[in-house]
């Protein structure tokens, strides 16, 4: 007997949840294992090592950055399961955040039942799964020149990327602590990101740090 794919699904939406569950109960090769409305529940239900696949949102209860965090403490786990999000939410800042962090599909909230049972399996085999809005929003950023950062720009992702706080890199660069948070907040727009991790892994990515 082929073993289901064990689902947990991270939605701050009761009726949300409460959809999901009756959807994926409909496919015989699926088990949902839990729901939870909170990201850090999502992380600590994850630590346990049972979800094959966790079904993501991005915005728990107005934290934009909510779903990105847990996504990436869920991958950093020993046994990780792989992450499908799953949200309203397309900007590019959304989908490369995410994808970034480690999720492995990225699908709209308005996809189809098939589409979203396909990708659920397609997750749980460790391919990708994009819907055609996200697939193509990723396709314009690979083929977008590569971001140019200013010099303080680069130098405060540079003093960021070493450990230091905004308030350490402002003193080291005799600048105001808040001038460093504004040029942390361009970088962050031209990398495509929405946190420091994310800002220093992208650079060092593209070779600017």
């Amino acid at each position: 007997m082929i073993p289901k794919v064990r689902v947990l699904i991270a939605d701050d939406h009761a009726v949300v949840r409460t959809g999901l569950r009756a959807l994926l109960a409909s496919d015989p090769t699926i088990e949902v294992i839990a729901d939870v409305g909170q990201a850090d529940a999502a992380v600590e239900r994850g630590r346990l090592g049972d979800i094959d696949v966790v079904l993501m949102d991005l915005r728990f209860a107005g934290d934009p950055t909510a779903g990105v965090r847990a996504t990436a403490s869920l991958r950093a786990l020993p046994d990780p399961p792989q992450v499908l999000v799953l949200t309203s939410h397309d900007t590019d800042a959304d989908i490369l955040g995410a994808i970034e962090a480690g999720a492995c599909g990225y699908l709209l909230k308005d996809a189809g039942p098939d589409e979203l049972l396909g990708a659920v399996r397609a997750a749980a085999a460790g391919e990708s799964a994009l819907s055609p809005t996200v697939a193509a929003t990723l396709m314009g950023q690979l083929r977008q020149p590569h971001p140019t950062l200013t010099d303080r720009e680069t130098e405060v992702l540079k003093a960021i990327a070493e450990g230091a706080t905004n308030r350490q890199a402002a003193t080291l660069l005799h600048v105001s602590e808040a001038t460093v948070k504004t040029h942390l907040a361009h970088t962050f727009q031209k990398l495509g990101v929405t946190s420091r991790t994310a800002a220093v892994a992208r650079a060092n990515e593209l070779g600017i740090i």
